[in-house]
């Protein structure tokens, strides 16, 4: 029981994540082309497109988790997406850079130092964390995807693998 109430608080904590981060990117468009050009990883010509997808991406992320569609798979996504942010900011800070990451709304040149850097990648690896939980125990109450919710079944009921 106790690792579904888990998953259960995993599964909400991610969605908030997402929406909160894709929310307030989604809000200031502006910033976010900003954040997203300061990471100097990027073509010019693919800035505003990426800056653009980031936010209704990290929605649509939040959503399925929220509403427990697809878990598992969104868990996987999460996973990705959030190796690949912490990429880029080890990047920026191997380079020398000094940005603010942007995660969660302003972005674009900063004073920050190496404790700023590794605190960023510490919270992403936490919320990577919680999108593995989710791969593992995809099953939470209040999910509506029928391999997301719970089994009937009072007994316990092994964790199988989506294809």
């Amino acid at each position: 029981m106790w690792i579904r109430v888990v998953s259960f608080l995993a599964r909400l904590g991610l969605a908030a994540v997402w929406l909160i981060s894709g929310g307030i990117k989604f809000a200031d468009p502006t910033q976010t082309v900003v954040a997203v050009r300061a990471y100097q990883l990027l073509p010019e010509e693919l800035v505003r497109p990426v800056a653009s997808a980031l936010p209704m991406f990290e929605i649509a992320l939040g959503l399925l988790l929220l509403i427990g569609l697809a878990v598992r798979l969104t868990a996987v996504v999460s996973v990705v997406v959030l190796a690949g942010l912490i990429a880029a900011v080890v990047s920026a800070w191997a380079r020398g850079l000094s940005i603010d990451c942007g995660c969660f709304g302003g972005g674009g040149a900063a004073e920050v130092d190496g404790w700023d850097y590794a605190r960023e990648v510490a919270r992403d690896v936490g919320f990577m964390a919680m999108a593995v939980w989710l791969i593992v125990f995809p099953r939470s109450p209040l999910a509506l995807g029928p391999r997301s919710r719970p089994l009937l079944s009072s007994a316990p009921q092994p964790e199988v693998a989506e294809s």
